[in-house]
């Protein structure tokens, strides 16, 4: 009890593969779906990138995500979408976090807290834009083309589990 354990004991993380698009993230409304597939490449430079371009790749994602948030927020304030706040407050959250890294960064703190932020950021987008990004792309699908958004699908091998095939469902929404 108490004892640290020994190096040889510790486990050893082994890096996450980089977060990457893939059809599961498409939403169906274009706009959104092309922002989506930037941040998804902000996050895996994130991920990627060695120390020395750590700083700068952190603020390429910060500038990419003020934009990205922005878009949306706009969208949600310009149609009324009715969890506008809530949203919106995760946005903010998330930037905040980014900030906060970016400063401890600043501060001198290893790199290991922007690759933790990393990771967050890689779980944390799939469930976002499956539920708050899916719900503003509805929306703005019935305001923009008078109906719900088709979502076409490629078959993708790994991913059957975890995404329903619904390419060849007339109709398929997500």
């Amino acid at each position: 009890m108490g004892a640290a354990l020994s190096p040889d004991l510790a486990i050893q993380r082994q890096p996450r593969v980089a977060l990457s698009w893939n059809d599961s993230f498409l939403l169906g409304f274009a706009p959104m779906d092309d922002t989506h597939h930037e941040f998804v490449d902000c996050v895996a430079a994130l991920q990627r990138c060695d120390e020395a371009s750590l700083p700068e790749t952190l603020a390429a994602f910060e500038r990419h995500a003020v934009a990205h948030f922005e878009q949306e927020e706009q969208w949600m304030q310009r149609t009324g979408f009715p969890a506008a706040q809530c949203h919106a407050d995760e946005h903010a959250a998330v930037l905040n976090s980014v900030r906060e890294v970016a400063q401890m960064l600043r501060d001198g703190a290893a790199c290991q807290v922007a690759r933790e932020l990393a990771e967050a950021l890689a779980d944390w987008f799939p469930g976002h834009a499956d539920y708050m990004d899916a719900a503003l792309s509805h929306w703005m699908s019935k305001r923009t083309h008078g109906g719900l958004p088709v979502v076409l699908r490629r078959a993708m091998p790994g991913l059957s589990a975890a995404v329903p095939d619904l390419s060849l469902q007339a109709g398929a929404i997500r």
